[in-house]
């Protein structure tokens, strides 16, 4: 096969170029022909280049709705398109969802969407929700299926008008890693907690931070950037924080990070299927999340983890101290998540899944030329 991946963003390495990034360099060593599209180059273009995979990157390839840019950026798909001359177009993110999908459209090109969240979610502003609600139901029949990573988004595209026969669902799943990588959630003084998110407008870091205020012997690394880490940065300060909170930047090393902590934390305003909880839960942590979007589909209310209802600031203390006290619940419940990702959530799983959706498709296609 070959195969056009595009995804917007290429200046953050987040849980949808980590999906693009890890199924390309499957595909390839599975002997396919891969390329990957993306918009300005940035640190995921050099993730690309330094595993070998093919990319291309347009410098007028925005997340902002912009009309000139846009059609800049479908007229140069198109060429890309017609050069490549692939088999299926994989598009990933909601800008790279829709152009890419009407790109593959009018090159006659079969082509799929996978939605990491839909920006419709519960928890995104409304007015956003609104404009991406119709433009998903516009762009739904230009894909010859819609791969979700959650069953809890698939249920949102049925509510939303999209055909149940177009829609899949399909869990994120991550590679394993070294047994060097597995934390011990039951040692460590002060325990430590992490937690792995861009800091902007979906993530909920303050409520995690005023959370933390008062629970002793509770140590937390904030992994990552973006626009609102000053925001974030000077709460801690105006709280008293700073030698409780650390703030860790952008990290590469992030398995490493989570075998050297005790629990793993995701607050949230929206979520899709985030792929740090199964990397904690790969590395056998416990996993306090907030409950939206597919985090139950992944983290077990009491056997895995712990899910929190949005800005719920009492519950999340009250679990963040029955952890940090308890250390024989914090290594049971790192176990339990620990087997349910190599029972649910491996890369192999999804790979063999999405191949057998791949296959699909290109033989409807051949079927209906």
């Amino acid at each position: 096969m070959r195969i056009l991946f595009v995804i917007t963003r290429a200046d953050t390495v987040g849980g949808a170029q980590v999906h693009v990034r890890d199924l390309a360099q499957a595909l390839i060593g599975d002997r396919h022909e891969v390329l990957v599209v993306t918009g300005q180059a940035g640190a995921y273009t050099q993730a690309l280049i330094e595993r070998g995979i093919p990319q291309i990157a347009i410098a007028h390839f925005g997340r902002a709705i912009s009309p000139l840019p846009d059609v800049k950026t479908l007229l140069t798909l198109r060429q890309i398109i017609h050069s490549f001359q692939p088999d299926l177009i994989s598009t990933h993110s909601s800008k790279a969802g829709l152009l890419g999908r009407l790109a593959g459209r009018l090159s006659q090109v079969p082509c799929l969407f996978t939605a990491h969240g839909w920006a419709f979610t519960p928890g995104v502003p409304p007015r956003r929700r609104q404009v991406y609600q119709a433009i998903e139901k516009l762009a739904a029949p230009w894909a010859a299926k819609i791969i979700c990573v959650s069953d809890y988004d698939r249920q949102l595209g049925l509510q939303c008008g999209m055909r149940a026969d177009r829609l899949i669902t399909i869990h994120n799943g991550m590679p394993q890693v070294a047994a060097q990588h597995q934390a011990k959630p039951s040692g460590n003084n002060p325990v430590v907690m992490t937690m792995v998110a861009r800091f902007d407008q979906q993530k909920d870091h303050a409520t995690l931070i005023r959370a933390i205020a008062g629970i002793p012997n509770l140590q937390l690394q904030l992994i990552g950037d973006g626009p609102t880490l000053p925001t974030v940065q000077g709460l801690v300060a105006a709280l008293g924080l700073t030698s409780q909170v650390k703030f860790l930047g952008f990290r590469s090393d992030i398995a490493d990070c989570l075998a050297q902590s005790q629990i793993f934390a995701l607050i949230s305003h929206w979520e899709g299927f985030p792929r740090t909880i199964l990397e904690a839960m790969r590395a056998g942590l416990p996993v306090v999340a907030t409950q939206v979007g597919g985090v139950a589909e992944a983290v077990l209310d009491g056997v895995t983890g712990f899910c929190i209802p949005p800005e719920d600031e009492a519950t999340l203390r009250q679990r963040l101290q029955q952890l940090v006290q308890d250390a024989p619940l914090r290594q049971r419940l790192g176990a339990a998540g620990r087997q349910r990702y190599e029972a649910q959530f491996t890369f192999e799983r999804m790979y063999t899944q999405t191949c057998q959706v791949y296959e699909s498709v290109l033989s409807a296609s051949e079927a209906n030329p």
